[in-house]
């Protein structure tokens, strides 16, 4: 059986190229994003599972609870309508939360951006996220969105994370590598 992402690729780059063409990337994202917030809540992952529903009624169901998220204002629209029409008719409403995630992988990279994560034993003050900001913009040579997370169980420094590459200057991390170092 093809795992998700494979089955969600066609979608995600179809939509992109419709979406791209229409110049409503963001837009997009956002209704993706508030589809798959609904497949995401217990409550709705309940619903969803009866199995005396069709998949047209799921359809309406995600598009009716999507309302007043953000966004979800598109899936309103005949387009959206028939997005959700056509992922129901092939049983691929569940590959929504796969479909936003490949969309927003594909939006970003069109518009030359990397989303990035700075993962800190505490919070971050705004000068110095601007600051790793601006160093991985000038080392990766792309726009950064950066994420802050705070992992009190990192004791010190932070963790940067950026595709696939990651940068770790924890003390967690440091004391692991000592650990080990005189283990050996």
């Amino acid at each position: 059986m093809a795992d998700q992402t494979t089955i969600a690729r066609p979608y995600a780059k179809a939509l992109f190229d419709v979406a791209n063409a229409g110049k409503s990337l963001a837009p997009w994202s956002d209704a993706l994003n508030a589809a798959a917030a609904v497949l995401g809540d217990a409550n709705a992952k309940r619903v969803l599972a009866n199995p005396a529903l069709d998949q047209a009624k799921r359809a309406e169901f995600i598009r009716a609870v999507s309302v007043g998220l953000k966004g979800a204002d598109l899936l309103e629209t005949a387009q959206g309508k028939a997005l959700l029409a056509l992922l129901a008719e092939n049983d691929r409403l569940t590959m929504l939360p796969e479909i936003a995630a490949q969309f927003d992988a594909l939006k970003t990279e069109a518009e030359n951006k990397i989303k990035a994560t700075l993962i800190s034993a505490t919070a971050v003050e705004p000068g110095v996220a601007e600051r790793v900001k601006q160093a991985l913009k000038k080392r990766l040579g792309r726009e950064v969105e950066l994420e802050l997370a705070v992992d009190p169980s990192l004791i010190g420094g932070a963790i940067v994370r950026a595709e696939d590459m990651v940068i770790d200057g924890s003390v967690r991390t440091t004391l692991e590598q000592l650990a080990r170092a005189m283990v050996s």
